[in-house]
């Protein structure tokens, strides 16, 4: 289902046992992006205390079901929401699902939903196990968005990125490569928004918000060192960068002229290039040494570990 047509009628279901109430608002605004939930209901032991109270079911409008625990060992909450699942599933009223829990025990519902055509949203802590993640069309990470909340309340710009579960910046990044080579290869060119989409189809638990960043542009900008935004007209295209000649020597007089024409260390030069261009290699221009490779540029003079600009050379000398 393209969930852009229309506003889903979702089924939340939140397994209280895994899932801290703090989260509540969040659940709720977050789902506002995906549709209505037509059901609410949340599955467990009110005779013991997990914060899910009176005051915060009766804000949220949601149905508390009571699960007693008849046998140690077993979790009758997950068989009691299990049943509800399937039972909401035959009914026929509902477009989705939105599973609010941690526990991996739910990934083969999230599966067996999908199967049925189900779009399946998964909310939970960054504690989450990767299968549960994987088996959402989508997996929300409800504690890393919280801190991002909080960060940016503060003022802080706060890197919220700390579950080895969640996809690595460098796989987003080889991701964006892709989609940005795929459409040149058509004449294509590439737009902030069409990236966004692809990598929300392509990683279930993506979310610029779990790095730390509100914008994808910021985002990209900042952990994607191969990439480049350009904006035409009122959009924001995305390109891969080359380290060709011609750039390489534009993006370098650049960089001595904001630094007054003198660079005192060669090495502070290298290591722009190789951070602004990670393969960047001195061999692929017939170079093996920094000073040789810069020697070649017209504009520029290198003396001894210093490099600048001809014309900022020439004063120096006259000043002397």
């Amino acid at each position: 289902m393209n969930i852009t047509e229309k506003k889903m009628r979702i089924a939340v279901l939140i397994d209280s046992d895994n899932v801290s109430s703090r989260y509540a608002p969040i659940i709720f605004n977050e789902l506002e992006t995906y549709g209505f939930a037509s059901y609410r209901r949340i599955y467990g032991n009110w005779s013991k205390n997990n914060g899910w109270n009176e005051e915060v079911l009766l804000e949220n409008s949601i149905t508390p079901v009571q699960q007693f625990n008849y046998t140690t060992g077993k979790n009758s909450t997950d068989m009691t929401m299990v049943i509800d699942a399937m039972d909401i599933l035959y009914s026929g009223n509902v477009d989705g699902f939105c599973l609010i829990t941690s526990d991996s025990d739910f990934t083969r519902l999230a599966m067996r939903l999908r199967e049925a055509n189900m779009y399946v949203i998964g909310m939970g802590e960054s504690k989450t196990p990767t299968a549960l993640t994987k088996a959402c069309n989508k997996f929300i990470r409800l504690n890393l968005i919280s801190e991002q909340a909080s960060s940016a309340a503060a003022g802080d710009i706060a890197d919220a990125s700390k579950s080895n579960t969640m996809t690595s910046i460098s796989e987003i990044e080889d991701a964006i490569i892709a989609i940005v080579n795929e459409n040149e290869n058509n004449g294509k060119p590439t737009y902030m928004g069409e990236i966004g989409s692809r990598l929300n189809s392509r990683f279930t638990d993506f979310d610029v918000r779990n790095y730390g960043y509100t914008k994808l542009m910021t985002f990209i900008r900042d952990k994607c060192p191969k990439l480049e935004i350009s904006k035409e007209n009122s959009s924001y295209n995305v390109s891969v960068l080359e380290a060709n000649a011609v750039v390489l020597h534009d993006k370098i007089i650049k960089m001595i002229e904001k630094n007054g024409g003198t660079i005192d260390n060669l090495s502070v030069i290298y290591d722009y290039l190789k951070k602004k261009y990670p393969d960047f290699d001195l061999k692929d221009y017939g170079y093996s040494r920094i000073s040789s490779f810069l020697r070649s540029m017209p504009e520029i003079v290198v003396k001894g570990n210093a490099v600048s600009l001809k014309d900022a050379a020439a004063k120096a000398k006259a000043k002397k």
